[in-house]
């Protein structure tokens, strides 16, 4: 089981990707931001980054606005 943003548990498997669960959790937006355990992931790396067992995982959405 892994934390998204402090509050959503998702159930966890070997080899998990940063992309995987971003396509479960349907996150769309072309512009995130995304840490395992307080790194922060590479946006190219997001296919091949494995999340771990228990990891906290944070999916910030960048904004612009005027």
């Amino acid at each position: 089981m892994i934390t998204v943003n402090q509050h959503e548990k998702v159930s966890w498997h070997e080899q998990l990707t940063v992309r995987e669960l971003l396509v479960t959790l349907k996150y769309s937006h072309r512009q995130l931001i995304v840490s395992i355990n307080g790194v922060l992931v590479a946006h190219d790396s997001y296919a091949s980054a494995t999340i771990p067992d228990r990891a906290e995982v944070r999916v910030i959405h960048l904004m612009a606005g005027g």
